[in-house]
């Protein structure tokens, strides 16, 4: 701060000089005028004093108002310093900031603030870049009353988005008496948070309905062989089996999203054990084959001899391969066969794919298949033992992986879906 002042000092007496020197020059010149009358007989002595003393009073005259005018220039310069001073300063923010003076125009802003606010430009008031009447009543109040504020606000254009906005008044002083003062606004994203919390509560509120399902049924079947059915015999064997596979049901979700949890604790660190994908594809389909014999469907699985190697972790992978094979097989399985195809992609990939040849999946749904409890059908995927968590897993442990999930269908032509992994030999050029 100290070499600031010095440096508006030294502009401003710098100045003074510069127009010193000027009259110095028409002194001079008038001087020797007046002189040159006195030597020559055209002026006594005392008219030519009375001349010298009446040009210089005329010359210095204006001097007083240009002191002043030089003061503002200083002055102007001072402001436009702190200004250059702040925009360094905002520009290594990550933080969208937006520096504006005391009437709310614009001076100056960051990158981040560009994003928020394409319409950003200096001078131009800032209700001309963002619209929020709260936003700009707030930066009026600081501004009058010179005290911070903060508020939150909504954007719904071009998408929804909220922000948490601290709006400081700035005061910066020169040398003497002058200063400058700004309205520096920073803005914190919300947007993230909201949607956080907005899915915490979907999936508490999905898990909890999931639950509940299964377990009234328990219960109410607790009830009925607790009372009317106590001495029924065949009653409780029909009962028994339905609770046993309500239970069931209850496990597997249980199971799934521990096993979700699991995936999206560790989904920043990759596995690094190295294993073998078409003996894990093959390790799956055998477990799978008593489900294909009942709904009498082929699975047929072509891979190279040689083996296809991944960094991944093995039970996470059977997980993976366990839900594309059994779900083809149990909402594609009227198509009676399911097709698994293994092979080295370039550049230095493995792709997986499990193809069935059902009813296929309209293309409204395809977006929309990996988030949890998302279901295209909930009374067919409930009756087929569907947890509505599979395809989020899925997409989970493939992250955990650096890998990809890609999914095709046509609607009377099944559906395909894609598993592609980098090869452990190239695992460094994983996207």
């Amino acid at each position: 701060m100290a070499m600031e002042t010095s440096h508006l000092s030294s502009t401003f007496f710098r100045g003074i000089l510069r127009r010193l020197r000027r009259r110095k020059i028409i002194l001079l010149v008038l001087s020797a005028v007046i002189v040159a009358l006195a030597l020559l007989g055209l002026a006594t002595v005392q008219e030519a004093g009375l001349l010298f003393v009446f040009v210089f009073a005329a010359a210095m005259a204006p001097l007083g108002d240009e002191l002043a005018s030089t003061q503002a220039t200083v002055r102007g310069d001072e402001t436009v310093h702190a200004i250059r001073i702040i925009n360094g300063v905002i520009s290594g923010v990550p933080d969208a900031v937006i520096v504006l003076d005391r009437a709310s125009n614009v001076i100056g802003w960051n990158a981040a603030a560009q994003k928020i606010a394409p319409a950003l430009a200096a001078g131009s008031p800032l209700s001309l870049a963002l619209r929020s009447a709260d936003l700009i009543s707030a930066v009026r109040r600081a501004a009058a009353a010179r005290k911070a504020e903060r508020i939150e606000f909504q954007e719904h254009v071009p998408i929804d988005t909220w922000w948490d906005a601290h709006i400081i008044p700035v005061e910066v002083s020169g040398p003497g008496r002058s200063r400058a003062e700004f309205i520096v606004l920073t803005f914190q994203d919300l947007a993230p948070l909201r949607r956080v919390e907005e899915m915490r509560t979907n999936f508490v509120a999905n898990v909890s309905h999931e639950l509940r399902t299964p377990l009234a049924s328990v219960l109410g079947f607790v009830e009925t062989l607790q009372g009317p059915a106590r001495e029924d015999v065949t009653a409780r064997d029909r009962f028994l089996v339905i609770m046993k596979e309500q239970a069931m049901r209850m496990k597997r979700l249980i199971d799934d999203l521990l096993s979700l949890s699991r995936a999206e604790l560790g989904a920043s660190v990759q596995p690094e054990q190295i294993v073998d994908v078409v003996n894990i594809v093959r390790q799956v389909a055998d477990g799978l084959r008593p489900l294909a014999q009942e709904r009498e469907v082929a699975i047929k699985i072509e891979a190279p001899a040689e083996p296809l190697n991944v960094r991944g972790d093995h039970d996470e992978l059977v997980r993976v391969f366990e839900n594309l094979i059994e779900n083809a097989l149990k909402y594609g399985g009227t198509g009676k066969k399911v097709d698994v195809s293994l092979a080295r992609m370039p550049p230095h990939t493995v792709r997986i794919s499990v193809r069935d040849y059902g009813p296929g999946i309209a293309a409204e749904h395809l977006p929309r298949l990996t988030e949890r409890f998302y279901r295209v059908d909930v009374t067919e995927s409930r009756a087929q033992g569907g947890t509505g968590l599979g395809l989020a897993l899925v997409k989970h442990v493939l992250n955990r992986h650096r890998g990809r999930l890609l999914i095709d269908s046509e609607l009377g032509k099944g559906a395909t879906f894609t598993v592609e992994l980098p090869e452990a030999a190239d695992i460094h050029r994983a996207p």
